[in-house]
């Protein structure tokens, strides 16, 4: 299973050993949106959710997802996290998301920022779905991945 740095040569998953790896600063941003009807969006930036202030709680659950990732996703390594934000911004179908989070470390911090996006779309979701049995979470994507031996990808 070349390629497939989870596996063994056996082809059973395994935690991959980072302790030879150099520690570097570590960044990655992803981002994803939240697609939602016109009157939907408009409740939520009005403030008329009746749960309450969907961004906010939104953003605190995406920064909670982050430090709880290799607690969801079993390979992933716990990472001594030194950032993390989460930025929510209304757009004509929706909320779009984006996260950044930081470490330096033996490994990258793509999985975290996955997770943030995810769990705060999720929160989103949960928090209007009485009203909005349409919405769709959609274009999750890591955008920007820096600091390791790989170094610098940024999506186009």
């Amino acid at each position: 299973m070349t390629g497939l740095t989870h596996f063994d040569d056996t082809g059973a998953a395994h935690m991959v050993d980072v302790s030879e790896k150099d520690v570097t600063a570590r960044v990655a941003t992803a981002k994803g949106r939240v697609v939602m009807n016109a009157a939907t969006r408009a409740m939520i930036e009005e403030g008329r959710a009746k749960k309450g202030d969907v961004l906010s709680v939104a953003r605190l659950a995406g920064i909670m997802g982050a430090k709880k990732t290799p607690d969801l996703i079993p390979l992933c390594h716990p990472l001594a996290i030194t950032k993390v934000t989460v930025d929510l911004r209304y757009v004509e179908d929706g909320v779009e998301i984006e996260a950044t989070v930081k470490t330096t470390g033996q490994t990258g911090v793509e999985m975290e920022a996955l997770t943030a996006v995810n769990v705060a779309a999720l929160t989103v979701y949960d928090m209007v779905k009485a009203v909005d049995k349409t919405m769709q979470i959609t274009d999750v994507r890591v955008v920007l991945k820096d600091g390791g031996k790989s170094g610098r990808f940024e999506a186009e």
